[in-house]
């Protein structure tokens, strides 16, 4: 080989090259590592009810670290995603010196029985709130199920004048409402939106224009349904 001087000559453009490559690697390491380009600002986007700039601020000072080209992308939007009302982050850099975030909250839909919220997209998150929702229950994988039949139930009964308050799921997919009026529903496993869809049309004619208080109707009938006035409250004299 050492009689070769074109392998040589190769050999040494080789090492020459390879060795400019990393010069130039580190000079543009040690560049853009100096305090030539700080981080000047942080712009914060979305339309926030919850998040607060107290939050905003905590996570700036905490988590954003380094200049304009070292800070960390990732975990910069992983911090802004554990603020308990934030859905979704994005993160990037706007040259010459600022850090463009957006910010998508979880909107609330309804309670998850005692334990969770439900946003609109029928996913679960941990925060708190004193808004008034409706509940939802059923088995840990129905959360999308109950979110998104909610909409439909709720339009349906719209024409009575009734909200729904509570929506279960039981384990063997029957559906039960519980509304603003105290009245429960019960529409079964089958046929449940075909179901309500009667109930809502003869309602204003029967129950509604009767002014009558029903506790309980029993849609699971084929040709009907049945309904239950509240227990009459009794009293003991002394």
């Amino acid at each position: 080989m050492w009689n070769k001087p074109q392998a040589l000559l190769w050999f040494a453009n080789l090492f020459y090259a390879t060795a400019a490559v990393l010069m130039m690697y580190a000079m543009l390491f040690v560049l853009v590592h100096l305090p030539i380009f700080p981080l000047k600002e942080v712009k914060v986007d979305g339309d926030l009810k919850h998040v607060t700039r107290e939050q905003l601020k905590l996570i700036v000072g905490r988590h954003l670290h380094g200049n304009f080209f070292t800070v960390n992308l990732e975990q910069a939007r992983d911090a802004f995603q554990k603020l308990p009302w934030v859905r979704n982050v994005s993160v990037r850099r706007r040259w010459p010196a600022t850090l463009e975030v957006t910010v998508e909250e979880h909107r609330e839909l309804a309670r998850w029985g005692n334990v969770a919220l439900v946003n609109t997209y029928g996913e679960l998150f941990h925060a708190a709130s004193d808004t008034d929702l409706p509940a939802f229950y059923g088995p840990g994988d129905g959360v999308g199920e109950v979110a998104s039949h909610f909409g439909t139930y709720s339009a349906l009964l719209a024409p009575t004048g009734l909200r729904v308050m509570q929506l279960a799921l039981t384990p063997r997919r029957a559906w039960q409402i519980g509304t603003d009026k105290g009245m429960v529903i019960e529409l079964g496993r089958d046929q449940a939106e075909a179901r309500l869809k009667k109930f809502a049309a003869a309602y204003g004619k029967t129950l509604g224009a009767s002014g009558v208080s029903v506790a309980y109707a029993d849609l699971r009938y084929p040709n009907g349904f049945a309904v239950r006035k509240p227990m009459a409250a009794t009293g003991r004299g002394t």
